[in-house]
């Protein structure tokens, strides 16, 4: 029972550090091409670029949190 409580907890670590750390490296990188998502006021294609780039960032950072978290721990 604690061993699967352990593994719950840092499978939900991953995925808030994952996601978060993802969000903001998508934002930040929308900033150097010059879209600036949070900041924009507007809907237009440059900004979606910009809200696509924080939604794929959350997701490779989840995935990447997870593999380092998580590796050699079954």
């Amino acid at each position: 029972m604690a061993q699967d409580f352990d593994r719950a907890l840092r499978e939900g670590l991953a995925d808030a550090v994952g996601f978060v750390g993802g969000a903001l490296a998508g934002w930040w990188l929308g900033r150097q091409f010059g879209i600036d998502f949070v900041a924009s006021t507007d809907w237009n294609a440059r900004q979606l670029v910009g809200l696509l780039l924080i939604v794929a960032g959350c997701g490779a950072g989840r995935l990447l949190a997870r593999r380092l978290m998580l590796k050699d721990k079954a």
